[in-house]
């Protein structure tokens, strides 16, 4: 259970959860406010469900971008350095 590869599989596997999930949770939400209004108004506009997704999306980008680039500075870090480590054995 201790091989690297595994290792880093699984803390890819993570840390794509962890970057995705915010702004897919806010798409989600955004995509379900904009389908209740067009439902309620009846109205089938497709910039209408297009564009305020967008905007979410890059406010949740601007919002959280640094620490998303930070969480993969520092997964890089470790990966190389696990790299390094096994290559002096």
């Amino acid at each position: 259970m201790n091989d690297p590869v595994v290792l880093a599989a699984r803390d890819a596997l993570w840390l794509t959860v962890q970057l995705g999930g915010p702004l897919l949770l806010a798409m989600l939400a955004i995509g379900l406010g904009v389908a209740l209004l067009q439902a309620l108004t009846q109205i089938n506009e497709a910039t209408l469900a297009f564009l305020p997704k967008l905007a979410a999306l890059g406010a949740a980008l601007l919002l959280l971008g640094p620490p998303m680039a930070e969480a993969l500075r520092s997964y890089a870090e470790r990966l190389f350095e696990a790299a390094v480590a096994t290559g002096l054995r």
